[in-house]
């Protein structure tokens, strides 16, 4: 308490006569801040009757959870990246993103040897295959009515071309289609009868709309 008193008797000083023992006002109450907290941390690492072996094991043990909690702060868009790497690894079709701007996102060749992408519509999960062939981006009524599409009030009129021939499909406007950090709004998508597509396919009015995209190998990279 003496300290303290002592402390506040040169802060009150140096803010009169701006300065105190050669500092600034400023300096003097950072210093007096730190002291406090400093006699505080004393009195109860002294006044716990423990030894002092073990006091300063307990404070290295703090000191080191400080230091993990830095580094993995300092540390977080590294980890966030290899985070997503794993989940594509243990995830068919889980979108990656390369760029810190998240206009580049890279995926993964599935075992059937087309390029899925596990994207959304609306907000909601939606596995899709990309088809460069297809004009338009596809939904299957299951994917359709995950979306949040009242599929009762369809109209199944446009005719369409897919891997089990012909259909019929029903045009919607998605509010929101989305691979990874890349998004499109009010975007045009067909929605299938029921059995006319196995899966939703991610069509060229999504892919056009992109600066550009290649294939390497067993990657297609997406650029935004």
């Amino acid at each position: 308490m003496a300290a303290i008193g002592v402390g506040l008797i040169l802060l009150i000083a140096s803010d009169t006569t701006g300065g105190g023992l050669g500092t600034s006002s400023n300096k003097t109450g950072q210093a007096l801040y730190l002291g406090i907290w400093g006699l505080v941390l004393a009195a109860g690492i002294l006044g716990s009757g423990r030894r002092l072996g073990d006091i300063a094991r307990s404070l290295g043990l703090w000191v080191l959870a400080i230091l993990a909690l830095i580094a993995v702060y300092q540390y977080r868009y590294e980890l966030q990246d290899f985070a997503n790497r794993i989940t594509a690894g243990l995830i068919p079709g889980s979108p990656l993103s390369i760029s810190d701007d998240g206009n580049t996102v890279m995926l993964e060749k599935l075992g059937n040897g087309h390029f899925g992408a596990r994207g959304s519509v609306n907000g909601k999960t939606v596995d899709f295959i990309v088809d460069t062939g297809a004009s338009a981006s596809v939904l299957t009524l299951a994917d359709a009515r995950r979306a949040g599409f009242d599929t009762s009030t369809l109209k199944f009129n446009v005719p369409v071309q897919t891997a089990n021939g012909d259909a019929r499909a029903a045009v919607v406007v998605a509010d929101s289609v989305s691979v990874g950090t890349i998004s499109r709004h009010r975007i045009p998508v067909f929605i299938t009868e029921q059995g006319s597509l196995d899966q939703s396919l991610l069509g060229m009015n999504f892919i056009g709309t992109l600066s550009g995209f290649d294939v390497r190998g067993d990657r297609m990279i997406l650029r935004d």
